[in-house]
């Protein structure tokens, strides 16, 4: 097919990338690791690791888990949130040869035992202030192995003591939990603290793992259209392909800095998200180095951590540029390094944008993508002085088609499901060959559920969405689970969710409900959802209705709903 889009790429851009200049993730890690070795990796809480370090700690981690007799390929789930434990957790399970499942820490328990099941993870690396939820679903899931971290656990040996201190008897945030030693069978589990097992597998050998581009890395959750989450299923093929994307794409912005490894990356955005993932990754194979920020809602504590050192890529979603502007002191940093404002996850807003740039010098850079991308899609170039509006131009080796209902490509101009090829988009939906099998067209697109439009010069727009998604701050939420879960409320008899606009989040969450028992209120049902949701689902407006609209076939007519809203 054409490429309309090839002459518009920065200069330097290639038209390729080429993923088989590596074997797997773990070999792209394993030579940064060693050629970095003394430089900083990441920065937590003022508290600095070196690659070196991440390498030593990934290998002890990762012996430990081989030493369990795990086998090959067997899926091991992280709940963490943006702490050095991820990075060194996710390099550990690639470089032993096994499938990491990034987990929502938020998850309810409902949530994470369905993730827990249909993923089959026998392990987890869990964070304490999260053990609770893993107690209340832990006999219906296979886990057999736990590892509870702690927030200080790589923070050095008397601060990371005293920030867990903190964090469990000064700011109350481990609820008390007693994670059972056998399962339902009998059979005796292994529960070991983070600590434990760096230490024991110090003593341990990590064993090179026979792991090829075709191999699976990664189980990545997103939002099912049945009303359960799917796996995507991405192979090291994929991931490797998509940090070679991003990195030839960011490159033309970058440039100004001049060694690469000089780049502090901002990671504000929760590392188990595609997104925040992937850039991770691409800050490792530069060898640059993060600021990760566990908790990016607090927005004083953030913007403190932005004056401390400069700072040159930050990547977010819209709700968090626009807190960011909201802050009082944030128009007082120094904005002087800052390279690229990438915007992902969710529309971008046209007002925000200005904001951002009248304030930070710096345009915002729009992209799209998928979980089942690898996050990389199309991006406006890094170079773009001002705010597109429109989703940018497919990056090297990718192929973006506009198509009718029916797989065929409709000519440019012609709005259409926006489709997508190259060797960043996933093998499929793990263990749902069906699912599989409707997302991708029979010359090899995947269907996005995204209707866009694409211009002569290869820039796409989004016009529409094919699927019911809301898009909830970046995070994908399907009615049909909302749903399924709010029906089974006690004084429901069916209800309907849809998307509203919201100025910060892109999209809120509007329920309607048809109900048995007139004395159901509005907050009986919030916290119905607050028990059995993560908080991006939670409803933010609730409406009683006699009846809902239907087709002749009986079937909820969201979209007139949305209209009538």
């Amino acid at each position: 097919m054409t490429k309309p889009w090839l002459p518009a790429y920065p200069e330097g851009v290639p038209h390729e990338i080429h993923p088989e200049e590596f074997r797997s993730v773990a070999q792209l890690l394993e030579d940064s690791f060693k050629k970095n070795a003394s430089a900083p990796f990441a920065v937590c809480m003022d508290r600095w690791m070196t690659y070196g370090d991440v390498d030593q700690a990934s290998a002890a981690v990762g012996a430990w888990l081989q030493h369990l007799g795990l086998q090959p390929g067997s899926r091991v789930a992280i709940m963490l949130p943006n702490v050095p434990q991820f990075a060194v957790t996710m390099a550990a399970v690639l470089r032993a040869g096994y499938v990491c499942v990034n987990v929502n820490p938020l998850y309810t328990p409902r949530e994470l035992q369905h993730q827990l099941k249909d993923s089959g993870a026998t392990s987890i690396v869990i964070l304490e202030n999260f053990a609770k939820i893993l107690q209340e679903v832990i006999d219906e899931t296979p886990i057999e192995h736990v590892v509870v971290a702690s927030m200080g656990d790589m923070l050095g040996f008397v601060y990371g003591n005293w920030i867990t201190f903190a964090v469990r008897h000064l700011a109350r945030m481990v609820p008390a939990f007693k994670l059972p030693r056998h399962d339902k069978s009998g059979r005796e589990r292994t529960l070991v603290t983070f600590k434990h097992v760096l230490s024991s597998g110090q003593r341990m050998s990590l064993k090179p793992a026979p792991t090829d581009l075709n191999a699976t890395a990664f189980l990545q959750y997103t939002g099912g259209t049945t009303g359960l989450s799917k796996g995507a299923v991405l192979t090291h093929g994929n991931i490797v392909a998509a940090i070679l994307q991003a990195e030839a794409w960011f490159t033309p912005a970058i440039r100004r800095v001049g060694d690469v490894r000089k780049i502090n990356c901002i990671a504000a955005l929760p590392l188990y998200h595609i997104f925040a993932l992937t850039l991770c990754l691409l800050s490792i194979r530069w060898g640059s180095h993060m600021t990760l920020i566990p908790n990016p809602r607090d927005i004083d504590k953030f913007v403190d951590v932005l004056k401390k050192r400069p700072f040159h890529l930050l990547p977010a979603v819209n709700t968090l540029f626009n807190a960011l502007l909201q802050h009082p002191h944030f128009k007082s940093l120094d904005f002087s390094n800052l390279c690229v404002s990438q915007a992902g996850g969710m529309a971008a807003s046209e007002g925000t944008a200005k904001r951002w740039q009248e304030v930070t010098g710096c345009a915002m850079v729009e992209g799209w993508g998928m979980s089942e991308t690898c996050a990389i899609g199309t991006n406006n170039p890094v170079t773009a002085t001002h705010f597109s509006g429109n989703i940018g131009l497919p990056l090297p080796s990718i192929e973006i088609a506009i198509k009718d209902d029916d797989g065929l490509s409709l000519a440019v101009g012609e709005t259409g499901e926006i489709c997508i090829k190259g060797p960043n988009v996933m093998m499929g939906y793990y263990m749902q060959a069906e699912e599989t099998a409707k997302a991708f067209t029979s010359d090899g697109f995947m269907r996005t559920g995204d209707i866009g439009v694409m211009d002569a010069n290869g820039f796409t727009r989004i016009v529409d969405r094919k699927k019911d998604m809301i898009l909830v701050s970046g995070f994908n939420v399907f009615p049909n689970e909302l749903e399924n879960v709010i029906s089974l409320c006690p004084g429901v008899v069916e209800c309907a969710a849809v998307g509203v606009p919201d100025e910060k989040q892109g999209e809120s969450i509007k329920v309607f409900v048809v109900r048995s028992d007139v004395t159901l209120t509005e907050e009986d049902i919030a916290k119905y959802c607050r028990d059995n949701l993560t908080g991006y689902k939670h409803p933010k407006y609730i409406e009683f209705r006699d009846e809902l609209p239907k087709t002749n076939v009986g079937k909820v007519l969201r979209r007139e709903l949305r209209i009538n809203k």
